[in-house]
């Protein structure tokens, strides 16, 4: 399954700064060894949040297929309804 774009960049960005600490490592200078603390403190709330948003994003997912599922005619009249709303509002956009 192919990632969407911001969870494939913040996983980069993260092993970004993971290879700056290693890089530092050896620095012992003050304001060095602060700045590494802090981008270890949020890398940790980086990786969390990014593992919060995506079991929000399953759970949501999990949910709506399960909507869908349970009401399969009244979800193809909602999609046809909004396909339609957008159609519309795209037409007028246009002229």
């Amino acid at each position: 399954m192919k990632k969407h774009t911001a969870t494939h960049e913040s996983e980069h960005l993260l092993e970004d700064a993971q290879e700056l600490l290693s890089a530092t490592a050896h620095v012992a200078e003050e304001k060095v060894v602060e700045a590494r603390r802090r981008l270890t403190a949020a890398i940790e709330k980086g990786k969390a949040a990014l593992h919060n948003i995506q079991d929000k994003a399953v759970a949501g997912a999990k949910a709506t297929d399960q909507v869908i599922r349970d009401h399969p005619y009244q979800s193809i009249g909602v999609a046809l309804g909004v396909g339609a709303l957008f159609g519309y509002l795209i037409s007028r956009r246009n002229r």
